[in-house]
């Protein structure tokens, strides 16, 4: 019988084949030096207080908090390694993943496959260093509301409070300004049936958003190179 992923993941310890099947996280020891990572996946529609439908891949944040909170009390777990191919979702709940990432003492790495949109930027630039394929994409637009909403000036001043919040928080952890992230937010020539801007590989890091091109070998490179640093200030 040919071998597949699944049988793949079956034939790990029973603990670490769980992990991967219902959180798409594992811990990591690496033979070289020792390194110590936690691996986290962020894949999929982003899932808030609602579930979404049951055919939708989705990262659930009540999983992805208490791993990250795990991460920074373990002493095993030197540092995180994040991958993302998310169309974004819910924006407090990414916005809540985000700031944990973002608040971890332990060093963290991001990287992008395929896309990190919506509220995928903030989650992608929250790590110490970030990295994007070269034919990843990120779109930057609008905070939008789904369905029907009053259509008061109340509304739409929370809206631009929650855009705010997200630009502010993009621009505290990247290269990009808050003015140059909102411009392309409302750009109104990039994309056909919406306000904002999709950004490739080489965009994304030209713009300040993202900090390298690369892939899963300079991700693994750039975190050792962060975990070497913070065991010398230990020591």
């Amino acid at each position: 019988m040919p071998e597949t992923e699944e049988n793949k993941i079956n034939e790990l310890p029973e603990s670490e084949g769980k992990e991967i099947r219902e959180t798409g996280s594992l811990k990591l020891q690496g033979k070289k030096e020792g390194y110590r990572i936690r691996l986290l996946t962020i894949i999929g529609e982003i899932e808030g207080h609602e579930a979404v439908s049951g055919n939708t891949k989705a990262t659930k944040y009540e999983h992805l908090l208490p791993m990250l909170a795990e991460a920074e009390e373990d002493d095993e777990t030197e540092g995180v390694l994040i991958l993302l191919n998310t169309l974004g979702g819910d924006v407090e709940a990414g916005l809540a993943i985000a700031e944990m990432i973002a608040s971890l003492s332990k060093p963290t790495v991001s990287l992008v496959l395929g896309g990190s949109h919506s509220i995928g930027g903030p989650l992608a630039v929250s790590a110490d260093y970030s990295f994007i394929v070269p034919t990843g994409t990120m779109i930057v637009h609008p905070v939008r509301s789904n369905g029907m909403f009053i259509g008061v000036i109340q509304s739409y001043r929370n809206m631009e409070k929650t855009q705010d919040r997200i630009a502010g928080f993009i621009a505290s952890h990247s290269g990009i300004t808050q003015k140059r992230l909102l411009e392309l937010m409302l750009d109104s020539t990039q994309l056909v049936k919406d306000v904002g801007t999709m950004l490739e590989g080489e965009e994304a890091v030209r713009e300040g958003l993202i900090d390298e091109v690369g892939g899963i070998s300079h991700a693994f490179k750039k975190l050792h190179e962060l975990i070497d640093e913070r065991r010398k200030r230990k020591q």
